[in-house]
C-alpha cells in the first residue's frame, strides 16, 4: 500500500484533515513559516538582482528534521498550504528544505474549504508550485524589508532611536494623521431646522413631525436657516398659518440583501457587531476555517460555488418557503481579486449555527453565526417596504414627514438590520391637519470622525492599500510602533511621534507615504502574480530613486531642526541648558551635553499632580514597557519601585482605607490597594464616598486609623 505524506501549516488544519483521509494518509504540520529573511541583517543582495538571504526560523529548525524523515518513508508528498500567496511561498520553502524539488514525489494541492468533497476534489488535482504567486510574495517580503531596514536607521539618527517605517503602514498613518488636521482645521457652522409638530383635526391622538423643506417652492439647503434670528422669522412668518397635506406619494422599495463576507467586510462588520479588531477577528475566522466549518478567510472574491449555491437553495426552501428565495452571484469589485476563488462562507450551508453551538466557543459561534446569516441572506428575496412622503403646506413654505413599513421581510428574517419604523396616520391630499407646536432647533456642522478599525479598513480597501491577508497586520504594526493610538471611543488617533515621523516622510520621501504609489505598488504584486511583470525589474525601480533620495535627505535634514527645541532650564547635574528632544513615545527634558551628561526629566505634562504614596517625595508619571503598554510609576524610580496599571485619580483617596483610587479601562473606580475592595462604576457615582470631610485633628484616613 502506498504512503502518502500530507503537509499544511497548522495541527488544527491537520487534525481536521485527517478525519477525511484514509489510513494510506500521515497529515504533519509545518508550524506556519519555515524559512525567512534574518533579523540581524538586511538578508538582500541588492547587487546580485535583490537575491534573498534565506535562513530556517530557529523554531522550526526541530520540525523540519521530523518532517524530512517522513518525506524519506513517503511515496508521495503532498504540499496543502493555503491558496494564496503566503502558502505558496510556504511550500516553495519547504520543497527546497525538504529536498522535494528534483523529486518526482512532490505534489502541490490546493483547496478553499476543509471538506471531505474539497480534498478529495484536490487531490485528483495536483500541480506544481505556482512560481508567480511565489515570487509576488517575495517581491513584497523584500521591499517591505528594504524600506524597513534602509529608512528606519535614518529615522533613529533623524528623530529618535528606535523608530521604525513601513512601506504600506506608513501609508495608513498618514491617512490617520490627514484625518486628525482636518478634524482640528474644522470650524462648525451653526444651522437651524424648524419641526411642525401635527395631528389630524379629528379626534385622533396620533401626532407626527414634518420637517420644513421648501420655501416659495424651492428647496432650503441643509445650511439656508443660518442664524437663530432667521429661524425666529420664520416661526413669526407661520403664525396663523393653515396646514394642509398639499401632495401624497406612496411607492414601494425594495431592500437587497448584502453580499456575501469578503476579509474587508467580515473585518468591518465584526468591528461594528461586536467591536472585535481585525486581528481577532481573523484569529477566530482562521480557527473556523481549520476545524472545516467555514471557507478560507484571507479573500476578496465574491464568487460562491454552484454547490454553495444549489445547498443554500434547499436550506431556504425548506427553511422559510420557495416564496423567500432568490438566486444571487455576485460581481467582484476588485479587477485583482485572486487570493483565493471564493467569498467567506459556511462549508455546509445546511449546518446551522444552533447545529454547531456544542461544537463551537462562544465567540467562534458569534463569529460563524454572522458568516452563515450573511451567506443565506445572500440568495434571499428583498425585504419589500412601503414608503410614504407627505408634502405639507403652510403660507408660502413646504414641510415634509415620510413614514416607512415593512411588507415582507424576506432576507431579513436571516439577517436583521436596523432601520427606524415610522407610521403616519391615515391622510387625504387637502386635508387640513392642527399645528400642535413649531419647533426651531439650532444643530452645528461636525467635523470627519476619527477612523474606527472598520472604517480604517474600508479607507485601505478603497485606496488599494494592502490585500486580505495584510489588513489586520497594518492596523496592529502601527500601533505597536506607537504612531498611532486609539482614544477613548476606540478611534484612532496619531501619537506626536507619529505626526513627526509621517510629516518628515510626506516631506522627504513622498513616494513612501503617498496613497497612489503605493496602491500603484500593489497592483504590480498583483501583476507579478498573474505572471505579467517580473519581480527582480519592479523591485529595481522602486530601489533605485528609493536609495538616491535617501543619501541625499542623510546629508539635507539636521534631527535639531526636527526633534529638539531649546529652553531657558538648567541641567540639575551639569548646569547645561535643557532642550526638549522627542523620543519614541513623546517629549522629554534633555541636557544639551548628551553624552557626557545623560539627565532627563518628563515634561511637566506629563507628570500626575499625585505625590508618589509609596516614598512621599515623588511625583506620578505616565510611563511605557518596551512593549509601549501605559503604566505609572514613581519619578524616582529607580530609588523608588511604586507603579500602577491603572491610571490613579487626582486628589482622590479610597474612602474605606485612604490608598490612592484609580480608573480602570472599563471606567470603573477601584481602590489601588489589593487588599481592599472598595469598587464602584464611576465617578459620578456615590460622589459622597470620593469627597469625604476633611479629617478632624489627630485622625489619619489613608489607612483607616487614629494617631
Amino acid at each position: 500500500m502506498k504512503s502518502n505524506l500530507l503537509i499544511v501549516e497548522s495541527p488544527t488544519k491537520a487534525k481536521t484533515l485527517s478525519r477525511f483521509l484514509g489510513s494510506g494518509y500521515k497529515v504533519l504540520s509545518s508550524y506556519g513559516h519555515v524559512r525567512d529573511l534574518p533579523k540581524s541583517e538586511l538578508g538582500v543582495d541588492i547587487e546580485n538582482d535583490f537575491k534573498p538571504k534565506y535562513i530556517v526560523i530557529p523554531k522550526a529548525r526541530k520540525n523540519i528534521q521530523l518532517l524530512k524523515k517522513e518525506v524519506e518513508k513517503a511515496d508521495l508528498c503532498y504540499l496543502a498550504t493555503d491558496p494564496d500567496r503566503e502558502g505558496e511561498a510556504i511550500a516553495w520553502h519547504l520543497s527546497h528544505l525538504l529536498g522535494l524539488e528534483d523529486k518526482k514525489k512532490q505534489q502541490r494541492i490546493v483547496f478553499h474549504e476543509i471538506t471531505k468533497e474539497a480534498i478529495e476534489k484536490a487531490l485528483k488535482s495536483p500541480r506544481k508550485i505556482d512560481m508567480n504567486l511565489v515570487n509576488a510574495q517575495q517581491a513584497r517580503r523584500i521591499l517591505d524589508r528594504v524600506v524597513g531596514y534602509k529608512l528606519s536607521p535614518f529615522l533613529w539618527k533623524k528623530i529618535a532611536r528606535g523608530l521604525s517605517a513601513g512601506r504600506v503602514q506608513s501609508a495608513a498613518v498618514r491617512l490617520i494623521v490627514e484625518r486628525e488636521r482636518e478634524i482640528e482645521k474644522f470650524i462648525p457652522q451653526e444651522y437651524w431646522k424648524i419641526t411642525a409638530l401635527l395631528k389630524k383635526l379629528a379626534k385622533e391622538k396620533k401626532e407626527f413631525e414634518a420637517l420644513l423643506v421648501k420655501k416659495e417652492g424651492k428647496t432650503i439647503p441643509k445650511l439656508g436657516i443660518k442664524t437663530k434670528k432667521e429661524a425666529e422669522k420664520i416661526v413669526n412668518d407661520l403664525k396663523g398659518a393653515e396646514y394642509q397635506v398639499s401632495k401624497i406619494k406612496k411607492r414601494e422599495t425594495n431592500k437587497n440583501p448584502l453580499p456575501p463576507f469578503i476579509t474587508s467586510t467580515l473585518q468591518q462588520t465584526a468591528w461594528q457587531r461586536f467591536k472585535w479588531s481585525a486581528s481577532y477577528t481573523m484569529s477566530i475566522s482562521q480557527q473556523l476555517y481549520e476545524k472545516g466549518y467555514i471557507t478560507y478567510h484571507r479573500s476578496d472574491s465574491l464568487h460562491l460555488s454552484d454547490l454553495a449555491l444549489a445547498t443554500a437553495k434547499k436550506f431556504i426552501n425548506s427553511a422559510f418557503g420557495e416564496n423567500y428565495y432568490q438566486f444571487r452571484q455576485f460581481k467582484t469589485k476588485s479587477k485583482t481579486a485572486q487570493e483565493a476563488h471564493e467569498a467567506i462562507r459556511p462549508s455546509y450551508p445546511q449546518k446551522t449555527p444552533e447545529n454547531l453551538a456544542k461544537n463551537l466557543e462562544k465567540n467562534q459561534l458569534k463569529l460563524y453565526d454572522l458568516i452563515w446569516r450573511r451567506f443565506i441572506a445572500s440568495q434571499m428575496k428583498p425585504a419589500l417596504f412601503e414608503e410614504t412622503t407627505l408634502e405639507i403646506s403652510a403660507k408660502k413654505y413646504t414641510f415634509q414627514s415620510q413614514g416607512i413599513s415593512l411588507k415582507f421581510d424576506g432576507f431579513l428574517r436571516v439577517y436583521p438590520i436596523s432601520f427606524e419604523k415610522k407610521e403616519l396616520p391615515s391622510l387625504k391630499e387637502k386635508e387640513k391637519l392642527e399645528l400642535l407646536k413649531l419647533i426651531p432647533s439650532q444643530h452645528f456642522t461636525r467635523p470627519p470622525s476619527r477612523y474606527t478599525e472598520a472604517s480604517l479598513i474600508k479607507e485601505l480597501e478603497k485606496n488599494g492599500i494592502g490585500r486580505p491577508s495584510t489588513y489586520a497586520p497594518i492596523i496592529s504594526t502601527i500601533q505597536e510602533r506607537n504612531y498611532v493610538e486609539k482614544d477613548e471611543n476606540k478611534k484612532f488617533k496619531p501619537t506626536e511621534i507619529g505626526i513627526v515621523v509621517n510629516d518628515l516622510l510626506v516631506g522627504h520621501f513622498p513616494n513612501i507615504v503617498d496613497i497612489g504609489f503605493t496602491a500603484k505598488m500593489e497592483g504590480n504584486l498583483d501583476k507579478i502574480a498573474q505572471g505579467k511583470k517580473e519581480w527582480v525589474l519592479v523591485l529595481k525601480e522602486f530601489y533605485q530613486p528609493f536609495e538616491e533620495n535617501l543619501q541625499k535627505k542623510y546629508k539635507e535634514i539636521s534631527k535639531k531642526e526636527i526633534s529638539q527645541e531649546s529652553t531657558e532650564k538648567k541641567c540639575p547635574k551639569c548646569q547645561a541648558p535643557l532642550v526638549i528632544r522627542l523620543g519614541k513615545y513623546g517629549r522629554f527634558y534633555a541636557c544639551s551635553s548628551f553624552p557626557k551628561c545623560r539627565y532627563t526629566q518628563p515634561l511637566e505634562e506629563n507628570t500626575l499632580k499625585i505625590k508618589c504614596p509609596k516614598c512621599q517625595k515623588g511625583k506620578i508619571l505616565e510611563k511605557r514597557t518596551k512593549k509601549n503598554k501605559v503604566f505609572y510609576g514613581c519619578s524616582r524610580y529607580p530609588k523608588c519601585d511604586f507603579a500602577l496599571w491603572d491610571k490613579p485619580l487626582a486628589d482622590k483617596t479610597c474612602p474605606k482605607c485612604g490608598s490612592l483610587l484609580v480608573e480602570t479601562k472599563r471606567k470603573q473606580i477601584k481602590c489601588s490597594n489589593k487588599e481592599c475592595d472598595f469598587l464602584i462604576s464611576s465617578l459620578s457615582k456615590e460622589d459622597s464616598l470620593l469627597n469625604p470631610p476633611p479629617p478632624k485633628e489627630g485622625e489619619d484616613y489613608r489607612r483607616g486609623r487614629i494617631n
